[in-house]
């Protein structure tokens, strides 16, 4: 059973800020591409429709590598990528919350999930 809930988060800044809905009962993703692993990024994934950009649209910047299938959205202030968007396994347009950049969330309790993106 899901345990949706709805969270705010955004960059260091704050210029960039966000609401989404998601599930943080689920294990979030801790990749090992060459990106993820430098950035230390903890994933979790929800449906465009349950993501609302606040503010900062403006501020963002899009970065893209290997495959070009994820737009990593980084602010251009403090450079801190807090969500990206891309499309999912299933082909429907996803965002991939960075659960570190989420308002009031307690990291040591969550699972977690090894991603051979290194591979991929």
């Amino acid at each position: 059973m899901t345990e949706l809930k709805t969270y705010t988060g955004g960059c260091h800044c704050g210029k960039v800020r966000y609401e989404v809905k998601v599930d943080l009962s689920a294990p979030v993703g801790v990749c090992n591409c060459s990106r993820c692993s430098k950035l230390g990024v903890m994933l979790a994934f929800a449906p465009v429709d349950q993501f609302t950009l606040k503010q900062g649209g403006d501020f963002l910047t899009d970065y893209q590598f290997n495959k070009k299938v994820i737009h990593h959205l980084f602010c251009s202030v403090c450079g801190v990528e807090s969500f990206a968007r891309g499309t999912g396994p299933d082909g429907k347009e996803m965002c991939a919350i960075n659960v570190r950049c989420l308002d009031d969330v307690e990291l040591d309790g969550l699972k977690t999930m090894k991603f051979d993106g290194k591979s991929a």
